[in-house]
């Protein structure tokens, strides 16, 4: 709870420091606006959150060395509401945006009325600070409500927007609602790693249909977003072994064998370090694992292994093979790799591989 009496009479304690506070928060300010005006437009842009919570804090931050609490009392509150965006539990929405401009606004003309020695009892910094509290604590679905009282309670004018609703979401949800943007840079990856050799060309596309078409023909289908995802980043942690490595033609040693396999553990992690993508990861880790545990890397069983890494074991074995026999024409090389994919039942999942046969045989039928 706010100190009421420091934000009635606030006091300047050092006035060098108060100064130097001063001039901080105007080089600040300009920075903060226009952000801001960004995020009206991309509200769930990571970047431009990241960059907000960190001028907020740098205010907050100045004003405790500079000894200006109400600078503090202000920015603190403000910075635990940026610090639920940037966490992907609520999206910044106007609302939110007419609060913090308000409260800028009014920290502003606070600094200046102490400046000359004037009384700030016109703009009701208690209801200000006692509202940002009340938004920053509030279940998602009642912030944008709070967020309208409180500007109607500063400034006695109740905003057009204060209709609008706040969805709530939860840790598992992406910050980034449209994950398209990250598809986009996860394909452009897979592309990367697809141009290091010429026998890879078309590989990701080939993959991809596979993927979602057997998705599509089970009765339960996984997330096809997050299993495009995992498409794209399964062999991408490949390039973080040497070259000579995962474009050997021969048989590999031990030693480069356990290199490649950390491919699965180095996509998943890369997966994980964007908020989203949680179910992509596991399908990544799990994809070289089988049925009866002797896959890798944890060699767990079928019951635990995740649908979607099911899925992508088949089609990218069967990728794998089609490639082998590539030199006995494609109609040769398509049902020598159906059949060693039908033969090997210890290593695929048998209720996905009916799924499987149904895509192959519409495509051969085509």
């Amino acid at each position: 709870m706010a100190d009421v009496i420091a934000l009635l009479q606030p006091r300047i304690i050092d006035r060098d420091s108060f100064q130097e506070f001063v001039e901080a928060l105007e080089d600040q300010v300009p920075s903060i606006e226009r952000d801001i005006a960004e995020l009206r437009k991309s509200p769930t842009d990571r970047a431009l959150i990241a960059r907000l919570f960190r001028s907020l804090h740098t205010i907050k931050g100045d004003a405790a060395i500079c000894k200006v609490d109400v600078g503090v009392m202000i920015c603190h509150p403000m910075e635990s509401l940026l610090s639920r965006c940037r966490e992907g539990e609520i999206l910044f929405f106007n609302l939110l945006a007419e609060v913090i401009l308000l409260s800028l606004d009014r920290l502003e003309l606070t600094v200046e009325a102490m400046s000359h020695g004037r009384d700030v009892g016109h703009l009701n910094l208690p209801q200000l600070v006692g509202g940002l509290e009340g938004i920053a604590a509030a279940p998602a679905a009642e912030m944008a409500t709070r967020a309208a009282q409180t500007i109607e309670a500063v400034t006695g004018f109740r905003p057009l927007q204060a209709t609008v609703e706040i969805q709530p979401t939860t840790p598992m949800a992406s910050v980034q609602a449209d994950h398209s943007a990250d598809l986009r840079f996860f394909r452009l990856l897979a592309l990367q790693f697809e141009s290091r050799s010429s026998l890879f060309k078309g590989r990701t596309d080939r993959i991809l249909r596979l993927a979602l078409d057997t998705n599509v023909a089970h009765p339960q289908p996984v997330d096809p977003t997050q299993l495009e995802a995992a498409v794209y980043m399964h062999d991408v942690g490949m390039m973080f072994a040497p070259e000579s490595v995962w474009l050997k033609a021969g048989k590999l040693s031990s030693e480069e064998r356990q290199l490649l396999n950390e491919h699965t553990h180095w996509g998943a992690e890369l997966l994980l370090r964007m908020p989203g993508w949680e179910a992509a990861a596991e399908m990544v880790r799990q994809h070289h694992e089988m049925p009866d545990g002797r896959g890798y890397p944890l060699g767990i069983k079928a019951e635990a292994i995740c649908a979607g890494a099911k899925i992508l074991a088949i089609v990218d074995a069967f990728e794998a093979v089609t490639l082998k026999h590539s030199d006995r024409g494609q109609s040769r090389s398509l049902v020598r790799a159906i059949a060693e994919v039908n033969a090997c039942d210890n290593q695929f999942d048998t209720e996905w591989i009916g799924p499987f046969n149904n895509v192959i045989r519409k495509m051969v039928e085509t």
